[in-house]
């Protein structure tokens, strides 16, 4: 493949810049729920870790519909990057609660932190392994990974551990091929089609744009798990807990009200979600999340609606297929005795 001329270039740093000023914008953004004073009228700052990426949706769905409004609960959404990030953001102080992957509640009660979830916003994790169309050797298969370079949004993030997962199950070591952080938007986009990475681990609307922006024949794919299929092949499960509300237990605790309006407001953005179809879904998305190609991100959201919770509730089932991806190359988890239940509630869920 021949490559980008300058424009295309400097159009995905424009797009990434665009991305950027409005995460910043996000961040200033408080929803306004009450002007009641008191403990109940509190604002709870949501860290995410990638506001723009599908699997954190229902979160910035929930805001833009004033699900949390309707709930009294005053959110302010602080767009963290990546799911690893806004574990620290979290574990700083700087967020009371978190959208991101399930797996970190597991991880830090193998450090003795007692993190919990209390909403699941998606079944099936949604993570696409694709290979760049530049890619500096020829990939058929997950044992061609080896020694390549291969793309992830951030060290430590759910991307990093599912592809760790995929080379165990294919019988190499975890560090077997190069990671290399490129987030997950517009610069992973970029590395894919640029070759700076042999292949990486993506989720929509990332996937789609590189799929529309190179043809869709030329970004093969390794394997996919926004089907409940892929996750069957992958994890030997029908579902799978991903993109999560997590926070303290002790935070939980003090706050049963907000939790309760939290988690009801995300389960009427999963309603929402499924009873609306995706053109009109993306109408109520912030229009810079579509970049210059509002039709891939209507595509992209048609691609995921299927991986989206109906609910709201994390079934035991998935939770130890969870426990058991992390505990294959995570000696800490592996050593610690993991009680799943104290991980995640589906009590506080209307």
């Amino acid at each position: 493949m021949k490559i980008p001329p300058p424009r295309h270039l400097q159009a995905l740093i424009a797009l990434t810049a665009v991305l950027a000023t409005f995460a910043t914008g996000c961040a200033d953004n408080s929803d306004d729920a009450s002007s009641s004073t008191g403990a109940d009228a509190k604002t709870v700052r949501i860290g995410i870790g990638g506001q723009p990426l599908l699997v954190y949706l229902p979160t910035t769905l929930a805001q833009r519909l004033g699900y949390y409004r309707d709930e009294g609960v005053p959110v302010k959404l602080e767009d963290l990057q990546s799911g690893s990030k806004a574990l620290e953001a979290f574990q700083g102080g700087s967020v009371d609660v978190v959208s991101g992957y399930y797996d970190h509640t597991i991880q830090m009660q193998a450090k003795h932190k007692d993190d919990v979830a209390f909403v699941d916003m998606l079944r099936y994790p949604s993570i696409v392994l694709a290979v760049s169309p530049k890619a500096s050797r020829k990939i058929d298969s997950i044992a061609d990974l080896k020694g390549a370079k291969v793309g992830v949004t951030a060290p430590g993030s759910s991307t990093d551990f599912f592809l760790k997962h995929l080379l165990v199950s294919d019988g190499m070591k975890a560090d077997a091929a190069r990671t290399v952080a490129i987030g997950g938007g517009a610069s992973a986009v970029a590395a894919m089609e640029r070759g700076l990475v042999d292949a990486a681990v993506m989720v929509d609307p990332s996937v789609s744009q590189l799929q529309k922006r190179v043809g869709a024949d030329k970004v093969k794919i390794l394997t996919d798990t926004r089907t409940e299929q892929g996750v069957r092949d992958d994890f030997g499960v029908s579902t799978y807990p991903a993109a999560v509300l997590y926070s303290s237990r002790d935070w939980i605790d003090g706050h049963p009200k907000q939790v309760r309006g939290l988690a009801a407001a995300i389960v009427r953005a999963l309603k929402f979600i499924d009873t609306h179809s995706a053109k009109e879904i993306a109408a109520k998305m912030p229009s810079q999340y579509a970049g210059d190609d509002p039709e891939v991100y209507v595509k992209s959201i048609e691609n995921a609606k299927a991986a989206y919770a109906r609910d709201g509730r994390i079934q035991a089932d998935g939770a130890n297929a969870v426990y058991k991806v992390l505990s294959r190359f995570i000696p800490e988890v592996a050593d610690a005795h993991i009680d799943l239940k104290k991980t995640y509630t589906n009590k506080y869920l209307p």
